[in-house]
């Protein structure tokens, strides 16, 4: 009886077990059977004990974050990996951005220190020059030039410094000096010589040198220092936008595309790549929205540096700064007579100097020395073991492939076959569940756009506030590079009517300082001093019926041009790299 019970089962039970294994399909039994060693060898590698491992699979009904069928993962196996996951994220973001923050840390290093060396340079070579030519003379008076080294280190270090207040104030010095040195038969008070630096500009004494170079030099000064401010704020932000942490929603997505599989005992299947693209670009939402300013300030960086490179060359700025000077001195003592009347007439008749007979001012100079050229092996030509063309091709070709960083990475991390599978293989990959194709559309870019994210759930509404604070300093810094790429220095714009330190001469070129570029020198308006840095002066015009400048002529400390310390200042001004005019007192 029993016998014949049985039979008619056994074709029952054989016609199940032929459905399943036609199906494709586990029954709960073989799958809670199946063994865990590749999920639990792969959970050791990671540096995990396996002691809450289990051996075979389990039931998944205390699974948070993976699919809840059988799975080889515990409660605190899912925990870990989820942790896990997040510091994979943040571990491939790192990676991915090494090449930002190497580049940006590194160029700003190199510029710095070359430009600073170029500073540096010019110094040294005007004084190994000048000490060589004149010795003592110069040494007494080298902190004329000191001084004007001294406020250009500090606008490029970032001072509040205003470069056409720099060159205006040496100037007016330079003036008061060389006017006595040119006129050593008199004395002159210090009132006197403010009468005649007052009414420097409508005398010109050095033509139109002091123009040439405040262009040159201001232009060239703004655009290095726009550069590696620029470049130090590119470090800054990629340090910033990189330093993020993820929150429980881009958690659950990394853990379901990365160790899912791992929990199910598929530790090899990869994520499918529409998949990997969602969550990453739910997890990078903010940091996408960087995209617009970013490319923008990559845009800038690259135009300043071509300026650089062109007309606004520090390297050629640098050098011109003795040779300008020294334009000027000889200008000066060219046109020595005619200025020193103009003066006497303005200013009054000067005092004798004692001991001396009276000479006319052609007579004073009638002794000197011929001009010198010099050879350009005592000029400086490079800083810091480079030049500035090197430094600025290397800069343009790392500056190109980081435009639209932001947007690309989720795309840079899913195309690595260690994060997801390629995107040609859509039907062997993980889909969320299990093994097949993704279905659902991959996501748009930015925050607004992750509103149907379908793994990633994104509150649209509450946008990143660092993120946003990122934004802004993009802007500031990018708004400061379009201004120097004009010669204008922001900082100084409100003060100087928008020229910048000596910027707004928009379009003057000079062959002389820029080759490969045409003459051009429109009509030359002087910005307003700025009246927040220095005291308000006279106008400097005459009066209509013809009064003089100033007769004071006798009173304050008188200077004697006599003195050591002033005689020496003509031959270390008159000096140039190429040109240089003879000490009138030898």
């Amino acid at each position: 009886m029993d016998t014949r019970l049985s039979l008619p089962r056994c074709p029952l039970l054989v016609l199940l077990c032929t459905v399943a294994a036609l199906s494709g399909t586990r029954s709960p039994l073989a799958a809670a059977g199946r063994s865990c060693a590749d999920t639990r060898q792969v959970y050791a590698e990671k540096g995990y004990g396996t002691d809450t491992a289990p051996l075979t699979q389990i039931s998944g009904e205390h699974l948070r974050l993976c699919p809840q069928d059988y799975t080889c993962c515990s409660s605190q196996m899912e925990e870990t990996l989820a942790l896990q996951s997040e510091r994979d994220f943040l571990r491939a973001i790192e990676d991915n951005s090494q090449f930002l923050l190497t580049t940006f840390t590194q160029r700003h290093r190199r510029f710095d220190e070359f430009f600073r060396e170029l500073i540096d340079l010019s110094e040294k070579s005007m004084n190994q020059m000048f000490t060589k030519t004149y010795g003592r003379l110069f040494t007494q008076n080298a902190h004329v030039f000191q001084e004007l080294f001294v406020e250009l280190r500090r606008y490029y270090s970032g001072g509040s410094v205003s470069l056409a207040e720099v060159l205006s104030d040496f100037w007016s010095r330079l003036v008061e000096r060389v006017f006595s040195l040119v006129n050593p038969q008199y004395q002159f008070s210090e009132d006197y010589l403010e009468c005649v630096s007052k009414h420097a500009e409508q005398l010109q004494p050095f033509g139109d040198v002091p123009r040439k170079l405040r262009v040159q030099v201001s232009r060239a000064f703004i655009a290095a220092r726009a550069l590696s401010q620029g470049l130090a704020t590119g470090r800054d932000i990629v340090n910033k936008a990189t330093k993020l942490t993820a929150d429980s929603e881009c958690v659950r997505g990394l853990m379901r595309q990365w160790y899912c599989p791992l929990c199910r005992g598929m530790p090899f299947l990869r994520p499918c790549h529409s998949l990997c693209l969602n969550v990453m670009k739910g997890c990078l939402a903010n940091q996408a929205d960087l995209d617009t300013e970013w490319n923008n300030f990559i845009d800038a960086l690259y135009q300043v540096s071509e300026k650089l490179e062109g007309p606004f060359n520090m390297e050629l700025a640098a050098d011109s700064i003795s040779v300008k000077v020294s334009e000027a001195i000889m200008n000066m003592q060219e046109n020595s007579v005619t200025i020193s009347t103009k003066v006497f007439q303005g200013c009054g008749s000067p005092r004798p100097a004692p001991g001396r007979s009276k000479r006319s001012p052609k007579e004073s100079g009638g002794n000197r020395r011929p001009f010198r050229t010099y050879t350009p092996e005592e000029k400086p030509t490079t800083a810091a073991g480079t030049n500035l063309d090197r430094l600025v091709t290397e800069l343009k070709e790392r500056l190109r492939p980081m435009r639209g960083f932001w947007v690309s990475l989720p795309h840079t991390i899913c195309n690595d076959e260690k994060m997801a599978a390629d995107v040609t293989n859509e039907d062997r990959c993980w889909n969320g569940q299990t093994r097949g194709r993704y279905l659902p559309d991959v996501t748009g870019d930015g925050l607004v756009s992750q509103i149907n994210n379908p793994e990633v759930e994104v509150d649209i509404a509450r946008p990143d506030v660092r993120t946003r604070q990122l934004i802004m300093e993009l802007r500031v810094v990018t708004n400061k590079l379009r201004h120097a790429q004009s010669g204008q220095d922001m900082d100084f714009m409100d003060s100087e009517e928008g020229s910048g330190s000596g910027g707004g001469d928009h379009g003057e070129r000079y062959n002389d300082d820029w080759p490969g570029y045409g003459p051009h020198s429109p009509p030359y308006n002087k910005p307003p001093r700025n009246p927040a840095s220095s005291p308000a002066k006279p106008p400097r015009v005459r009066e209509r019926n013809g009064s003089k400048w100033n007769r004071n002529s006798g009173h304050g400390r008188v200077r004697s041009a006599s003195s050591g310390l002033t005689s020496s200042l003509v031959s270390l001004l008159s000096l140039p790299f190429m040109v240089t005019v003879a000490p009138m007192w030898r």
